[in-house]
């Protein structure tokens, strides 16, 4: 599944990652997207089929074929396709260096998919709305083969930016499951008439953290109790969640079945440890554009088959796990490490509803400094630190400078895209 937000660079390198020699997409869905460039790119390095041209070739005799082969396919292929082998590869967004592909297999899948069903109380009434694309982890698993696999109703929407659209569609279709990013999820609860979700029984939250004013918000207009998870591409992707009858704001809920888990202190650190998991979801393994078509199965210190998540956790006596933040996004000021998802949600309750990001840039004095990028326009350090003071928390807390932009960049997943943003605020800085 190729990452078609990622640009041309990274699709090529997926590509080779993976050894793939031919791409099928749509006309259609290319101009719409404006592709053409990175179409014609993917063309030199591999064959790329169009749906619309297949379509025009097939004849009679190839439908009753296909026709006939869907029929016998359980008896042609047993034996030939076991739980191990691979059923689909993602790419890594590229944002740590050239896209890795993931490779999961059917027990991957299947299995994450049969954690989330002891979870949770889905059934065949129920109907899916998966605004999230399915080159990403959490709209293919949950969003997609969860529900086909389970006999629900799927509606599938092209583009989870469509705010005003969106809770429209829900409300058509009358949707009982909702999957989102806290981003998107507060951009439907902004623009959505209180009745828009009325059927909507489980709306879930995974792929960033799920801030404050987007769960008062969901509360307050649609009395929905927004369950947030965790996961990775990784591990087929969800780790754990907060469910109706185990719920603790604040936290990602607990392990799922099957999840072995470990934590690892790190050197700075005093609030939670490095996370290591094993169990039937986690991947394969990846693979590498510099090693094309070369398995690398997962290892961590714990032995193979283990997968450090790179994420700083907290897990309390009840199992719950809260995440503190991933160990590549702490800064090291004056010997001390401060977590840049604390300074956000610092930003977050000083200036609730708009969009933060914490960011590090070189310090000729301190070796790093904060600098937090916000989009609200009337931001001032003075009253950040006011509220820290209030909140009881330290000078390292705040950020060194705070920028203030139009809009962040983000993710085709509605995640922040950091690298960019770094970026973006180092040239300026330069200037």
């Amino acid at each position: 599944m190729l990452n078609y937000s990622a640009g041309t660079r990274n699709l090529l390198a997926s590509c080779d990652a993976a050894n793939i020699r031919t791409v099928v997409t749509a006309r259609q869905f290319v101009a719409t997207a404006k592709l053409e460039e990175a179409v014609a790119a993917l063309s030199e390095k591999a064959r790329v089929v169009y749906l619309e041209d297949l379509g025009r070739e097939l004849r009679a005799p190839d439908k009753i074929r296909a026709f006939l082969a869907a029929l016998t396919a359980d008896y042609w292929y047993r034996g030939k396709r076991l739980p191990d082998d691979p059923a689909a590869i993602l790419f890594t967004s590229g944002s740590e260096g050239e896209p890795k592909g993931v490779v999961l297999s059917h027990t991957n899948l299947l299995a994450n998919r049969e954690q989330l069903a002891a979870r949770f109380d889905f059934n065949a009434q129920d109907v899916i709305l998966n605004v999230l694309p399915v080159f990403h982890a959490f709209g293919l698993t949950a969003g997609t083969l969860l529900p086909l696999l389970s006999g629900m109703r799927l509606f599938l929407y092209p583009s989870p930016l469509h705010y005003r659209i969106i809770p429209e569609v829900a409300y058509d279709i009358n949707a009982t499951i909702l999957f989102g990013t806290n981003t998107f999820l507060h951009g439907y609860a902004k623009h959505a008439h209180p009745y828009d979700f009325y059927s909507v029984r489980y709306a879930f939250a995974g792929a960033e953290k799920l801030q404050a004013d987007t769960r008062r918000i969901w509360m307050e207009k649609f009395g929905l109790r927004v369950l947030e998870g965790y996961g990775a591409t990784e591990t087929s992707p969800v780790l754990s969640a907060n469910t109706p009858m185990y719920y603790r704001e604040g936290t990602v809920g607990r392990f799922l079945p099957g999840v072995q888990w470990r934590v690892e202190e790190v050197p700075g650190v005093t609030e939670g440890g490095r996370l290591h998991v094993a169990g039937p979801n986690v991947m394969l393994g990846y693979l590498r554009s510099e090693r094309p078509g070369e398995l690398e199965p997962p290892a961590s210190r714990y032995g193979i088959g283990w997968y450090d998540t790179g994420d700083i956790v907290r897990i309390d006596a009840e199992g719950f796990v809260t995440v503190v933040g991933r160990v590549k996004r702490f800064a090291k000021i004056g010997g001390e490490m401060v977590s840049l998802t604390a300074v956000e949600e610092l930003a977050a309750r000083t200036w609730p509803g708009q969009r933060h990001a914490a960011i590090v840039l070189s310090d000729p004095k301190k070796g790093e400094k904060i600098v937090l990028a916000t989009e609200y326009k009337n931001a001032d350090r003075a009253e950040l630190t006011a509220r820290a003071q209030q909140e009881g928390l330290g000078e390292l807390c705040l950020p060194k400078d705070i920028r203030v932009l139009k809009e962040l960049p983000l993710l085709a997943t509605g995640k922040v895209d950091y690298p960019a943003l770094t970026g973006f605020v180092r040239e300026r800085s330069e200037i």
